[in-house]
């Protein structure tokens, strides 16, 4: 029983200590934070890709990694799927920073003054940011735009599912002689990557394999042929284990006593 606990605690999709297959992805958020907040330059970085290909658990593993090299910034990390309207970020945003709350134009423009002022760096991570969307996209173009004022200390991290989210909602800001945000792309997992990430996780669970190496090979080439969705990966070989785990639990309720009789 404790066997099959670890194995399905092991396949949770939490941050691992290493991602396979990201290993250039995390390279380059780490360069675009060491050079943008270390180096004291406002600036934005688009993260995209389909879910479950290692966007947000890329991004917390070199927060936790450069923790020592951002102490003297402050990060504000946001999901937006939690704000009520996509306006509804000025204020959130504000409040993280201390900003005495105010809504409409007014949060805006004290949020705004806030990051041209003088100050440490402030680095800002917006996670689903398709979710500020609005009529006219007046809040992701603002929010980009930031970093480009006189005076921001705005460094701006953005991710969201949409390859085209800066195309679509944020085209007015390719004609800046800055030009748009810095993209970076998350591809699907490849079955290769698939089956690494489940046999090292597998392989933290010491004693028998629950689920041989042909069941690791099988999930990861169905996987990865729909969607590359790591997260999905971990599910279904967890489900695998669920069931493992029920035939065995009954099979034990029904054999008899030692010696003794049904």
């Amino acid at each position: 029983g404790t066997c099959y606990q670890q194995v399905k605690r092991v396949l949770h999709a939490a941050v691992p200590d290493r991602l396979h297959g990201r290993e250039r992805e995390t390279g380059i958020i780490r360069q675009f934070l060491r050079e943008h907040v270390g180096g004291r330059r406002p600036g934005s970085l688009y993260i995209s890709g389909a879910p479950g290909t290692g966007k947000t658990a890329c991004l917390s593993r070199v927060l936790l990694d450069c923790k020592d090299e951002l102490a003297g910034s402050k990060t504000v990390v946001l999901n937006c799927m939690a704000l009520s309207s996509p306006q509804g970020v000025f204020p959130t945003v504000g409040q993280q920073l201390g900003l005495p709350t105010a809504t409409g134009r007014e949060g805006m423009r004290r949020l705004e003054k806030q990051l041209t002022a003088r100050g440490p760096m402030v680095l800002l991570v917006l996670d689903e940011l398709d979710q500020l969307e609005s009529k006219g996209q007046d809040v992701l173009y603002t929010l980009f735009e930031w970093p480009r004022l006189p005076g921001s200390r705005l460094v701006l991290v953005g991710l969201a599912n949409a390859l085209d989210l800066t195309d679509r909602s944020l085209a007015r800001l390719g004609a800046h002689p800055a030009g748009g945000p810095r993209l970076l792309h998350f591809p699907p997992y490849t079955r290769e990557q698939l089956t690494a990430i489940l046999q090292e996780r597998l392989g933290q669970v010491a004693g028998d394999t629950v689920l041989d190496a042909a069941a690791l090979q099988f999930c990861a080439r169905k996987v990865s042929a729909v969607s590359g969705d790591a997260r999905k990966a971990l599910d279904v070989c967890r489900r695998a284990v669920e069931v493992v785990e029920l035939e065995v639990r009954s099979q034990t309720l029904l054999k008899p006593l030692p010696g003794g009789e049904w």
